[in-house]
Formats: C-alpha cells, sequence, structure tokens
C-alpha cells in the first residue's frame, strides 16, 4: 500500500510536504476521507466516466450527435478527475501540467473545448462534432498512457517499427 501511496504523490517526507505544501495541500491532507475512501471515489468516478462514455458511443443513433458529443465529453472528464481522490487537486494539476505531459494535457483539454462548442454552436454539428470525439479519444489515450513509465516510447517503437519510419 505504500508503494501504491508513493506512486501518487501522498507518500512523501514530512520535510518535502511541508516545503510544497499551499492551502489547497492543507485542506487535501486534513481532509477526512481515508485511503479506502479515496480508492473507492476513484474507483467510482472512473467507471461511472468511461461507462457514460461507453453508453453515449453505443447510443450515438439514439440520442443524437449533440447528446452523445456532451455526454461523451463529460464521461472522459469524470474520469480524468477521477485521479483527484488519489492524489489531490494541487498534485493532479502539477503532474497534469508536469513537462512530460503537457502537450497531451492541452490537448485534450482543448479537444473537450472543441467538441463542446461544436455541439453547441454549430447549426449542422454531426462532421465536427464525430471528429473532435476522434480528438479527444486518442487525446486521451495519449494522456493516459503517459502516466506508464515508457509506454508511449514503446508505442512510438511500435508504429514505427509497422509504418517503417
Amino acid at each position: 500500500m505504500e508503494t501504491f501511496k508513493n506512486v501518487f504523490g501522498t507518500g512523501a517526507t514530512d520535510e518535502e510536504q511541508s516545503e510544497e505544501t499551499g492551502i489547497m495541500d492543507e485542506l487535501w491532507k486534513n481532509s477526512t476521507l481515508s485511503w479506502s475512501t479515496r480508492i473507492k471515489g476513484f474507483v467510482f468516478f472512473f467507471v461511472f466516466g468511461y461507462l457514460i462514455s461507453f453508453i453515449s458511443t453505443s447510443l450515438l443513433l439514439t440520442i443524437g450527435v449533440v447528446a452523445f458529443a456532451v455526454l461523451y465529453t463529460v464521461g472522459n472528464l469524470c474520469s480524468m478527475l477521477s485521479t483527484l481522490f488519489l492524489m489531490g487537486p494541487v498534485s493532479q494539476f502539477k503532474k497534469m501540467f508536469a513537462s512530460t505531459r503537457i502537450i497531451s494535457t492541452i490537448v485534450v483539454l482543448i479537444s473537450f473545448v472543441c467538441t463542446l462548442l461544436c455541439a453547441f454552436l454549430l447549426e449542422r454539428p454531426t462532421l465536427l462534432c464525430i471528429l473532435c470525439v476522434i480528438i479527444q479519444f486518442f487525446a486521451m489515450l495519449w494522456y493516459s498512457i503517459s502516466y506508464i513509465p515508457f509506454a508511449r516510447d514503446a508505442v512510438k517503437k511500435f508504429f514505427g517499427a509497422i509504418l517503417d519510419i
């Protein structure tokens, strides 16, 4: 369990924590949530988010493109923010905007905004909404594997070998 806590930034020493502690870190540290409650919250929101995205995809023809785009985006956002339960908000945002994943984070956030803008502002949003959702899917995939050590390098090598680059 300690290794799991260290991976998600909750196992730092007291000295390290006091150096980086801000108001949000203090609030998070003094929260009443136990570690098991944080795990349950993470699992619930992660599964809930992907369930919403999956259901919206399977009901695309029934609910329409606008509802699909909104539900898909809300599901991805829910899943992405589920790690707030594990790390806390400040640590989460620091890791999201770290130099190793800032580009993928920005692409994901822009794809969220573009999907919602296309859904709500365009008269005929079908093609652009579906394009934005496809971009959102691949951006979320790339963002997610950025948390797995060496995963992005493995994916690059795999596709480099396939495409003979």
